[in-house]
């Protein structure tokens, strides 16, 4: 065998321990590494109107802090893939999302997959390498959940920025312009000065940009490149451990690991997936109103929606169809109920919910 060929098998090489749900790649520096195939899910319910997500706290795995550092013992409901047990991936995700909540789970989707270094271990760790496989996971209403450190929390509390149904956060304005400015003037030169206001402009929405409710992740990742995200002060304390005591209010409750990377890409896609897939409706129960489903739209997308257009769009679409029965529910005058037609699946490609414009315009900066 050549050279060439005794080095390629030699970078290929690896051991699958199946007990121990590892897999150890040997290359061709003689180190090995472990890794580990995990599972999470972002479960997501709307109740009263506020997007709600299942999060398991682990008291035994929230980092080492300092007194006055926020409590980031938060996850999402996560296990190993084992290969031995689990016949496919879904069916283990749905075996530890029962295991720890009790939640049978209805609609899921595949998100994407996190496998960054270091994301469950510190630099010099040489514990085994996680390598995630995240999933979106829509259930009706926030059914109870088992476990005592298992809870529903609203996930605004996590992405505070990210909801503007009453107009633009103040803590935009009023933390997180003044230090993402700071952030891009202290580029090297002018040029990456100006790319880094850009990035600002159009994650945010400033100056000609328009807000773009899909860009969770993109907002989440420019807040930790920038360090101003807590997991970033964390994670890499010799680039951000000065921005601990400056950055105040806390901008959201931080995660275990990169949880809240992992929960930005699930409403990201969420939001999108509402503008072109009926999955709003895997959210709602059997009948409702019209105004319950318009405001469970707008719960999702973090924005107001004009009444009239959405009810244009819902006709235009049909989408749904009537109950036949009323809701008396709000005290006033009943309101018609409807339900889901799942019939426009065979009859459009794309049947979702069409976000209307709200009027609503990014504030000069």
């Amino acid at each position: 065998m050549t050279r060439r060929k005794q080095q390629k098998a030699k970078s290929t090489d690896r051991v699958v321990d199946f007990a121990q749900n590892t897999v150890t790649l040997y290359g061709a520096n003689e180190h090995s590494t472990a890794v580990t195939i995990g599972l999470n899910a972002a479960i997501v319910a709307v109740s009263d109107e506020v997007p709600q997500v299942t999060v398991v706290r682990r008291p035994g795995e929230r980092s080492s802090r300092k007194e006055g550092t926020p409590d980031d013992s938060d996850g999402l409901p996560f296990g190993p893939f084992e290969p031995a047990q689990h016949r496919t991936l879904e069916l283990g995700l749905r075996t530890w999302v029962d295991e720890q909540t009790g939640l049978s789970l209805g609609y899921t989707e595949q998100l994407y997959t996190f496998g960054d270094r270091g994301r469950h271990a510190a630099d010099g760790d040489h514990s085994p390498q996680v390598v995630s496989i995240g999933y979106l996971a829509l259930t009706q209403e926030t059914q109870s959940l088992s476990g005592t450190d298992t809870v529903w929390r609203p996930w605004y509390q996590y992405f505070p920025w990210e909801d503007w149904r009453n107009g633009e956060p103040e803590l935009i304005a009023q933390v997180i312009t003044p230090l993402l400015r700071e952030w891009s003037d202290d580029a090297s030169d002018i040029s990456a000065q100006s790319a880094r206001w850009d990035r600002v402009c159009q994650c945010f929405g400033f100056e000609t940009s328009a807000w773009d409710e899909e860009k969770v992740l993109e907002r989440y990742e420019l807040l930790y490149e920038a360090g101003l995200i807590y997991e970033a002060q964390r994670d890499r304390p010799h680039l951000h451990a000065d921005k601990v005591d400056r950055v105040k209010p806390h901008l959201g409750v931080p995660m275990i690991h990169d949880h809240r990377r992992i929960l930005a890409t699930a409403m990201g896609r969420l939001r999108g997936k509402l503008k072109y897939r009926p999955v709003v409706f895997e959210l709602m129960p059997p009948s409702f109103t019209l105004l319950e489903l318009q405001r469970t739209v707008e719960a999702i997308s973090g924005v107001r929606i004009h009444k009239q257009n959405f009810r244009r769009l819902l006709e235009k679409g049909g989408l749904v169809e009537s109950t036949g029965h009323v809701s008396t529910k709000t005290g006033g005058r009943p309101a018609a109920l409807f339900r889901f037609r799942r019939e426009v699946l065979k009859e459009r490609p794309a049947p979702g919910v069409k976000l209307p414009s709200s009027g609503r315009t990014s504030k000069p900066r």
